[in-house]
């Protein structure tokens, strides 16, 4: 006879539930290995076939000429032989992946051949270092990398720092250090999606922003968690409101964001050092580091913020948005300018 067998509730047992949780984990690292594991095959195959182009096209040889028409054939051999993955613009981007990584070992395990191909049109080689290690890092799609390529991204953050900086940067990714760190100049809302007109109503601003909020995390950067929106702040008997509040992570603060349509005003940075006042006594708690403020404004008179911002002893920022992408030719232009710049200032030095 049998012995009688105990029902277990699944449901609401504890271990179960913790079981299930960490089989699930498991099996989603799995897969995301696995998923790796195929791309970065592709990946590494596609430069072998690229490495072997460049062989038989140039004999080695990078600076001499390739046939475009020897390609054409090859795509259409290769497709006839092994189906889809071998158009002719992507026999290019195989020659062209292995004349930028010429070094295996250099290829990520964590970037497809999509993310590659985004790459390999960036011919500067800061700038594509930088995507690189931020792709790695953030583990951007390829719909994010390619947003973050056409808003300059990597000029948005270099642009205001020293030679040194820039070249940190672009070999490391993006690091948060300091309050600095997470600004941009400008911030791009291309996203929200608004018709194009004189003036904006700043609560259409303000909802579009939160309604694509993915995108507005991606453009914001890492470290932001949103607390919420229109927070009340009671002061006094009187009532304010701040118009976006985010935690930062890694920085350990509340980052509070004043929206402004026009031209940003002397009064506006009062306005923000009031609030930091505020949460910097009543919302911190232990572990909590400054507080920090951004009024981001379609534009602003820097000699009023030189004296506006003098003497404040909160982290108050300021800095401008747009809703169009930023023109490429001339921050290109504005980075060569300061590499050159540096460049000439350690020439002499050294004299």
């Amino acid at each position: 006879m049998m012995g009688n067998t105990t029902k277990v509730d699944t449901v609401n047992n504890q271990e179960y539930i913790d079981l299930l949780q960490h089989a699930g984990e498991e099996l989603k690292e799995g897969r995301e290995k696995l998923s790796y594991a195929v791309s970065s095959s592709i990946v590494k195959s596609y430069w072998r076939i690229g490495k072997r182009i460049v062989e038989y096209e140039q004999h080695g040889n990078p600076k001499a000429e390739y046939g475009t028409e020897a390609l054409k054939r090859l795509s259409s051999d290769l497709t006839v032989r092994y189906g889809k993955g071998f158009s002719h613009s992507n026999i290019v981007y195989m020659r062209k992946l292995y004349l930028t990584y010429p070094i295996s070992k250099t290829l990520s395990d964590l970037l497809s051949w999509s993310h590659y191909i985004e790459l390999l049109k960036i011919e500067d080689p800061l700038e594509r270092s930088f995507y690189e290690k931020e792709v790695e890092k953030e583990h951007w799609g390829v719909r994010e990398l390619k947003r973050q390529i056409k808003s300059m991204l990597f000029h948005r953050i270099v642009l205001s720092k020293d030679k040194q900086t820039v070249l940190r940067i672009a070999k490391e990714g993006q690091i948060i250090e300091k309050p600095e760190d997470i600004l941009r100049e400008p911030y791009v809302f291309e996203f929200t999606g608004l018709p194009q007109r004189e003036v904006y109503d700043e609560k259409d601003l303000e909802n579009a922003l939160l309604k694509n909020l993915s995108m507005f995390f991606l453009e914001l950067g890492k470290g932001f968690t949103l607390e919420g929106q229109q927070q009340k702040v009671y002061i006094g008997g009187r009532l304010f409101y701040v118009d976006l509040v985010f935690y930062h992570r890694i920085l350990k603060c509340f980052v509070l964001i004043d929206l402004k349509l026009g031209e940003i005003t002397h009064e506006d940075i009062g306005q923000m050092n009031f609030y930091l006042n505020y949460y910097r006594e009543e919302k911190n708690t232990n572990g909590d580091t400054e507080p920090i403020g951004i009024v981001l404004g379609a534009y602003e008179d820097k000699l009023v913020m030189h004296y506006a911002l003098q003497n404040i002893t909160n982290q108050v920022f300021v800095s401008r948005y747009q809703m169009y992408m930023p023109d490429r030719k001339q921050l290109e232009a504005e980075l060569h300018r300061l590499l050159e710049n540096s460049n000439n200032e350690s020439s002499d030095n050294r004299k």
